[in-house]
């Protein structure tokens, strides 16, 4: 596990089981709880080899999380990007997108973003890269940063 500015960063196996745990309620507190979302939030992609998790923390827990996972081609994915209710407004989630562009300097990397944080996204350099979709009835965009974007 490997720590910048306060960002952890790990694969799967290097995380303690008390540290999983909170990851994943966080996500669930988030994507299946406070959006109303039910879906199957363990999608089996948090144990590959080369999936990474990003995430910063307090006294009570992730403070706010992001996974990076390798793509088909060589390009990178970001996903599930979650803050806590009491921790929103600081930057943090912004903090791990910025960690994981220079960790993925010269990659591609895609995303499908929540279609009200397109604009969010596009201050990291993604653009939308094909049709809106919904997902689990939430309106989402394809988004695309190419492998040569300077960094913000």
């Amino acid at each position: 596990m490997s720590s910048a500015q306060g960002i952890r960063v790990a694969a799967w196996d290097r995380i303690d089981a008390t540290t999983a745990y909170a990851m994943l309620r966080l996500r669930v507190d988030v994507f299946v709880v406070e959006q109303r979302c039910p879906y199957p939030e363990l999608d089996g992609r948090d144990t590959e080899p080369a999936t990474r998790h990003l995430w910063l923390d307090d006294a009570a827990g992730p403070t706010a999380y992001l996974r990076v996972l390798d793509e088909p081609g060589g390009g990178r994915r970001i996903g599930r990007v979650c803050t806590r209710l009491d921790a929103r407004g600081r930057g943090l989630a912004g903090a791990l997108v910025g960690h994981a562009l220079v960790a993925s300097a010269g990659r591609v990397l895609v995303l499908d973003a929540q279609s009200h944080l397109r604009h969010w996204y596009e201050r990291f350099g993604f653009a939308v890269s094909g049709p809106a979709f919904v997902e689990d009835g939430i309106p989402h965009v394809p988004m695309t940063r190419p492998a040569h974007t300077v960094l913000p």
